[in-house]
């Protein structure tokens, strides 16, 4: 993958981060998007990768908003070449149970975690498709493919990421694009350091391998997935749960 650029929103976020160094290692050229109120965090994960000779640059932008996106990939194409690996990383979680669930909370998931996805993927995918070879990743979630108490917009949001994977996948296959989902189970993350203790100690008790993911675990498959040994793979929702889920 030497001399490849690759675009990773949500790239200031646990996953995120290693997403950017695993890819950066592979050879590529890594720019690691975040919105503008992460971009402190971003500038740290680029000093942190220097310090260990990686070099990420970073972008801010407003995943969530078509012309911020347009704005922001029309910018990185133009100072890095044009873009062949793109991770849709972002994503957040606003939880409630449906019957105190607001608008708001609705709407900032779907925007984050479903319509970037689009918004991204829109401003890249003609050129992937005129030259013939490109790689898109989608970030999913395992509670998009069982659902879960109190995530009825983070279980839909996720659960249409994969709706949309199989569908673009079949549009670009024969342009040598392909276009996968990697469905991450409970990380060892700040996200999963947010639920109550008693709820973490159940959910890890229901983890067949008996720990939390790491990061790099889903930085690995995403990796793979980028790699010209994948290219047979497409359409395909890859889970990296630890069996915690293993559904279709």
């Amino acid at each position: 993958m030497e001399g490849k650029v690759a675009l990773v929103t949500g790239g200031s976020g646990a996953i995120g981060q290693q997403v950017c160094l695993y890819l950066n290692r592979a050879g590529v050229k890594v720019v690691g998007a975040t919105s503008r109120f992460d971009l402190e965090t971003a500038q740290v994960l680029r000093k942190q990768a220097i310090a260990v000779g990686i070099e990420i640059d970073v972008v801010a932008f407003d995943a969530a908003d078509f012309d911020d996106a347009g704005r922001a990939i029309a910018e990185v194409t133009k100072q890095y070449g044009a873009i062949d690996i793109l991770v849709n990383c972002a994503g957040i979680t606003r939880d409630a149970p449906l019957r105190k669930m607001t608008d708001s909370q609705w709407q900032q998931v779907m925007g984050v975690n479903l319509n970037s996805m689009f918004n991204s993927s829109r401003h890249v995918i003609e050129a992937m498709a005129e030259r013939g070879w490109g790689r898109i990743i989608n970030i999913s979630s395992v509670n998009g493919q069982r659902g879960q108490f109190g995530q009825t917009n983070y279980s839909a949001s996720k659960a249409g990421v994969h709706g949309f994977t199989m569908a673009l996948a079949q549009e670009v296959a024969r342009k040598g694009v392909t276009v996968n989902t990697v469905a991450p189970g409970y990380i060892d993350s700040p996200m999963i350091q947010a639920v109550p203790e008693n709820i973490r100690t159940d959910i890890l008790g229901n983890i067949p391998v008996g720990r939390f993911g790491q990061p790099r675990d889903i930085a690995a498959a995403v990796t793979f997935l980028c790699s010209p040994q994948a290219s047979f793979i497409t359409g395909a929702q890859i889970p990296v749960n630890g069996g915690y889920y293993m559904g279709h």
